[in-house]
């Protein structure tokens, strides 16, 4: 075995040991050091399709290295800074609510996730007010009962924009930074919602228990 069949099965072995890894982070370390091996082998032994093949590969695993270091780091960021939503506010056109308006009530399906634009809301059964920049009705999307926790009404004038089930999980799933925000929110409206009205959590599992649908799991 010549040195240059060794830089080939580097780097079929390095290519192999990308594909078996399970997190992403060490998979696209590995992946760039197969380029750089297979794009030698290419280039040494003069296969144009390899070396042409694995230069573009190198370029993209870099920017998708580039991307987990910079979540990760945003990530980090998220955990000691307060969270920021004000961005939600320029997906779409807010709708005005007049003062007394419910939202939404207790018990109900939920259909979107509400960033509070202008105004108060009033969670009612916890007694908790809300003020611009929140959001709201983000709970109940992650309850095996698909059903709001509490009625959210306006106690002013608001202006609200709803963002849609699948926009909202499109969301959290694609931008790590907003999921951890909501994740610890919806961790420290639990456990000031069991402190302040532990009932209103319990009658609500009990309501699914006698519907036959499945309990909500907090």
């Amino acid at each position: 075995m010549t040195w240059i069949d060794l830089v080939g099965w580097i780097a079929a072995a390095l290519t192999l040991a990308a594909y078996s890894m399970r997190t992403m982070l060490p998979l696209r370390i590995t992946a760039i050091a197969a380029n750089v091996f297979f794009a030698s082998y290419g280039w040494l032994t003069d296969i144009m399709p390899t070396l042409v093949l694995h230069l573009l590969l190198f370029p993209f695993n870099l920017y998708r290295l580039f991307e987990i270091l910079r979540n990760t780091r945003r990530l980090r960021a998220a955990r000691h800074a307060p969270a920021d939503f004000s961005w939600l506010g320029k997906l779409t056109k807010p709708v005005d609510y007049a003062s007394g308006t419910v939202v939404f009530s207790r018990g109900a399906s939920p259909d979107s996730l509400y960033y509070l634009d202008r105004g108060e809301i009033l969670l009612e059964e916890i007694d908790v007010t809300l003020k611009a920049g929140d959001i709201f009705g983000e709970i109940a999307f992650f309850t095996e009962a698909k059903a709001r926790t509490v009625s959210a009404r306006c106690v002013s004038d608001c202006k609200i924009v709803a963002i849609d089930e699948a926009k909202f999980m499109s969301l959290y799933y694609q931008n790590p930074t907003f999921g951890f925000a909501v994740a610890q929110l919806i961790a420290k409206r639990l456990m000031d919602g069991f402190e302040k009205s532990p009932e209103t959590y319990l009658a609500l599992r009990q309501a699914g228990e006698a519907s036959g649908k499945p309990n909500p799991r907090f």
